[in-house]
């Protein structure tokens, strides 16, 4: 992708429609590649946390953050 943009760079020189519009599929599909992360990350650690509060009761009220969202993970199921 640096390359194609790096390409896009030529003082003097306007890019053409053609690599105008690589550059932003190029970028189009890394921001989604990277939210699509963001996603399963997201779910593997809230599911991660839910197996943990369900083997580890005594985990109940350490940290507030992790109370919320095991209460969250368990309303919405």
């Amino acid at each position: 992708m640096t390359e194609l943009i790096a390409s896009l760079y030529r003082p003097g020189v306007a890019p053409t429609d053609a690599e105008k519009a690589a550059a932003h599929e190029a970028a189009t599909d890394a921001s989604t590649l990277a939210q699509a992360r963001r996603n399963e990350l997201r779910d593997r650690h809230a599911r991660n946390l839910t197996t943990l509060m369900t083997e580890r009761d005594d985990l109940r009220g350490v940290h507030a953050l992790a109370d919320f969202v095991d209460d969250a993970v368990r309303w919405s199921a």
